[in-house]
């Protein structure tokens, strides 16, 4: 593991994360967020290889605590391998840096719900291209190099998209720390069929990913550090994919940046902690939830609820200098109910084990149109 993050570490110790828009991705201020509530700023907190933001609020800080589930439910085994840890949690804080960095909207409802609250993370999401060593395995490597396990697929035909989530493992150091340094979240990430695009759009994908020489052994780097792979596309190739699809727009645009991260309903103590409540909480604050399919997402076995905001939009600017918005990310809400066998459990007995996990391709498929152009023009109404 060590050997073949070496490279990579060097490369963090030299690189400075200043400006972590490094392909001109401008936030854009939506007009729903009020900007006296975006008081959040990323300021630096003593980690390995100095990558470890915390988000602060009026010098008070937000506590993110990730929730997961092992194998056995636990979390407090010493790991065995300190330093290794260490540097994977910091290139985890510096994903989500950037990712706050270009996303006001998941600043505001950090700073909202987390004023009063311990926020909990229940995953972190990213896309790829299903092309040239380019896809799911790409990023993946990253968490499998340091513990995670491989758990289901979902595939997605209409979208021409297939998935796959990751479980961390239990034997980290977490002694109720909070963000990165808490529990470990899961891992989801999808990637494009590509070979079942049309010739057009085939051809642009391809271009890029060919031309970005071993880009795609640094995934995992170019999403800490803000960066694409491969060189900034024209406007007109950028069309051509959001006409086929808008997955594959996004990608194209954002390369491996965390796609979104979703906040845990049920570890929050307040009646936030049912889902319902909090999305009415966020609509009355001035934020736009993710319509499609209805505002909550409820999976068959109605166990796993899910709602998201819509995507914040960004200024691009293109190869050819054009400066267009284009969606960025958006943040989700996820509450997992207890596990059948385990209703008789006393609330305060109840661990993330005992609930609902994985993933549901009905609740995903609509959670993905959180960056469709529908979406996005709805918000701007």
């Amino acid at each position: 593991m060590i050997t073949r993050f070496s490279t990579t570490m060097t490369m963090f110790r030299s690189s400075s994360i200043s400006s972590p828009s490094l392909h001109s991705l401008i936030p854009r201020q939506p007009n729903s967020v009020n900007p006296t509530r975006n008081l959040i700023s990323l300021t630096k907190s003593p980690l390995p290889l100095n990558l470890k933001y915390s988000i602060s609020m009026n010098n008070q800080n937000i506590r993110t605590v990730c929730s997961s589930k092992s194998d056995n439910g636990s979390y407090d085994h010493p790991s065995s391998s300190q330093g290794g840890e260490s540097f994977f949690r910091g290139v985890l804080a510096n994903m989500e840096s950037v990712y706050l960095s270009r996303n006001p909207t998941a600043k505001s409802v950090l700073e909202l719900v987390g004023s009063d609250e311990q926020i909990s993370y229940d995953h972190f999401a990213f896309r790829t291209f299903g092309v040239n060593g380019y896809g799911i395995d790409s990023m993946a490597r990253f968490f499998l190099d340091f513990g995670y396990t491989t758990r289901e697929e979902l595939r997605f035909p209409a979208k021409k998209l297939r998935a796959l989530w990751f479980a961390p493992p239990g034997n980290t150091i977490s002694d109720g720390g909070a963000g990165v340094n808490g529990p470990l979240p899961r891992i989801f990430i999808s990637e494009l069929l590509v070979d079942q695009m049309t010739p057009q759009t085939q051809e642009i994908i391809r271009k890029y990913t060919e031309n970005s020489g071993s880009g795609n052994k640094y995934a995992a780097l170019a999403s800490a550090l803000g960066t694409l792979t491969w060189e900034k596309p024209l406007y007109t190739e950028f069309q051509q994919l959001a006409r086929e699809s808008e997955y594959a727009a996004w990608t194209l645009v954002n390369g491996y940046a965390v796609n979104h991260v979703t906040i845990s309903a049920h570890q929050l103590k307040s009646k936030l902690r049912d889902i319902k409540s909090l999305n009415q909480f966020i609509e009355e604050n001035g934020f736009r939830l993710n319509s499609e399919g209805g505002i909550l997402k409820v999976s068959p076995d109605g166990l796993l609820l899910q709602s998201s905001t819509v995507a914040d939009p960004v200024n691009f600017q293109f190869r050819d200098g054009q400066i267009e918005s284009v969606p960025c990310s958006y943040i989700e809400f996820a509450q997992r109910l207890v596990l059948p066998q385990y209703s008789n459990l006393p609330s305060n007995e109840v661990k993330e084990h005992h609930r609902r996990d994985g993933f549901e391709v009905g609740n995903a498929d609509k959670i993905f149109e959180s960056t469709s152009k529908e979406q996005l023009t709805r918000r701007a109404a």
